[in-house]
């Protein structure tokens, strides 16, 4: 089978979209890496809550251990035999119990207060007047047919 490479390059053409992606893509990795090292990281944490500051910490964390996955596999090493796949896994069971304890409190709560009150309410039955019939409904009788 003839491949067509291009003029001047050494690949094949089915792969150039595949080649200008991956460019766009490092351009974007690039420019964001830019945008998070302008800022000091202790500015940074500081504007953050803890959950804010752990998510920040695992996602930087996985970024790093991704790009180092991607390092090896141009490199000729397969990462799946390297530990930085046991990393990887590690750094998402962590991100799991993150979105576990954020999945955790966005849930409802319950107000026990409004709750017991909603019963209390909901149950409650008027007291019969004194000297007059109770206004709780009576029960239908039914006639007794021979």
């Amino acid at each position: 089978m003839a491949e067509e490479y291009l003029v001047g390059e050494e690949y094949p053409t089915e792969i150039h979209d595949y080649l200008s992606a991956f460019e766009k893509s490092l351009v974007s990795v690039d420019e964001m890496l830019k945008t998070m090292m302008s800022f000091s990281r202790s500015e940074l944490l500081q504007k953050l809550d803890p959950l804010e500051q752990a998510k920040l910490d695992l996602v930087s964390a996985y970024t790093l251990n991704s790009m180092f996955w991607v390092y090896l596999a141009t490199q000729g090493i397969n990462p799946k035999d390297h530990p930085v796949k046991q990393e990887l896994e590690r750094i998402r069971t962590y991100m799991n119990r993150v979105k576990e304890i954020t999945d955790r409190s966005k849930a409802a709560k319950l107000d026990k207060s409004a709750a017991s009150r909603f019963l209390r309410n909901a149950l409650w039955e008027p007291k019969p007047e004194s000297g007059s019939k109770s206004k709780t409904p009576a029960k239908a009788k039914k006639k007794k047919t021979n």
